[in-house]
């Protein structure tokens, strides 16, 4: 008998919480509908760990709800990237419940709310980009990345972004990532002519300008593919490294680079500049050393050490001069290192022919 009555109580107490979700539903979205997406948020936020053993409809209510309130304050501009995210996840959810159920009462509305909210984080990230709102124009790139994968343009956005505007942890993390994904950019650009403008447009697809040729709007169809972006990925991360003084990483990345484009006159410059940081690590190192016979005896072998790696940034310099013989950067890098070292034939030779 009292086992009964604690099976009933629970039923009880479900049923009871159950009401009050259904009720605070109905309250945040009374908010929402006003316009006060943020209260409604702080509602939400309440209940949603109890809605995980609620009726599957009360679920899908609740999920299209907090879809519809963090879309509203990202379209609002406020922490956009994180609560395009959040509405992301909630139409996602509202989707598995549905389909787990086949009662599907939201499914079409969070579809076309995704594809909007992709469209809008897009044309969000250009708008910031073209603003000089680097960080915000990256992250919401990312965003669109992680909302979909496939499209991974979206991430090289996101990583040129950063690159832009300086943030180097953030373009090491995501050229990395595109690196792992064997990322080329490979693509076909579909072109035609606007016969009203004269001007050459870009279509997001061959059908698409099709259409517009056949109802006579353009002429003059081109296809173009860019080359691939797989140097450019590697030139950046090295880059990135440089900047955070990370020479181990720079020299790898740089080094790589040039395997795919053996005339990148910035590889060849960077990594001569990469040998002598490497040489001031040296003198620092020698800078500690003490009058004793052992650290006498190191500092020799560092100073050995340094000369050598001074020498190894020559023919890094000498073959930027073979691609661009007036390249100041590299002349003068390399006057320096034959200054340095004493190789004074070398010097005017090179002096003179300036």
């Amino acid at each position: 008998m009292k086992k009964n009555l604690m099976i009933l109580s629970l039923l009880l107490m479900i049923n009871i919480g159950a009401f009050a979700q259904k009720d605070e539903i109905k309250e945040a979205e009374s908010l929402y509908d006003k316009g006060k997406s943020q209260e409604a948020a702080a509602i939400l936020k309440k209940v949603e760990y109890l809605v995980i053993n609620a009726p599957d409809e009360v679920k899908s209510d609740f999920f299209y709800l907090k879809g519809n309130v963090y879309k509203d304050l990202a379209t609002k501009n406020i922490d956009a990237a994180a609560n395009f995210t959040l509405a992301s996840g909630a139409y996602q959810d509202v989707l598995l419940y549905e389909n787990e159920s086949r009662n599907y009462k939201y499914a079409f509305k969070a579809n076309s709310a995704l594809k909007e909210m992709k469209s809008k984080l897009v044309d969000g990230a250009y708008a910031d980009f073209q603003a000089g709102k680097f960080k915000e124009s990256a992250d919401k790139s990312y965003e669109v990345y992680l909302f979909d994968k496939k499209d991974t343009l979206n991430l090289m956005n996101a990583a040129s972004s950063s690159l832009t505007g300086k943030d180097y942890m953030a373009s090491i993390k995501y050229y990395e990532e595109l690196r792992r994904l064997n990322y080329s950019g490979k693509a076909v650009i579909f072109y035609a002519t606007n016969k009203k403008t004269n001007k050459e447009e870009a279509f997001v697809s061959m059908s698409a300008r099709e259409s517009n040729i056949k109802e006579g709007l353009y002429d003059k169809p081109r296809n173009v593919s860019p080359p691939s972006k797989k140097a450019e990925i590697l030139n950046a991360l090295a880059y990135s490294y440089l900047e955070r003084n990370d020479f181990t990483n720079a020299d790898k990345y740089y080094t790589e680079g040039l395997q795919i484009n053996p005339k990148c006159i910035d590889c060849y410059v960077n990594l001569a500049y990469i040998k002598i940081q490497l040489k001031k690590v040296l003198i620092d190192q020698m800078d500690l050393l003490g009058n004793t016979p052992k650290d006498l005896k190191e500092y020799e072998k560092l100073d050995a050490q340094k000369d050598e790696i001074v020498k190894s940034a020559i023919p890094y310099l000498k073959q930027a001069l073979v691609i661009e013989p007036k390249n100041e950067d590299a002349l003068k890098s390399l006057l320096g290192i034959y200054r340095s070292l004493d190789m004074t034939n070398e010097y005017n030779a090179l002096k003179s022919g300036m």
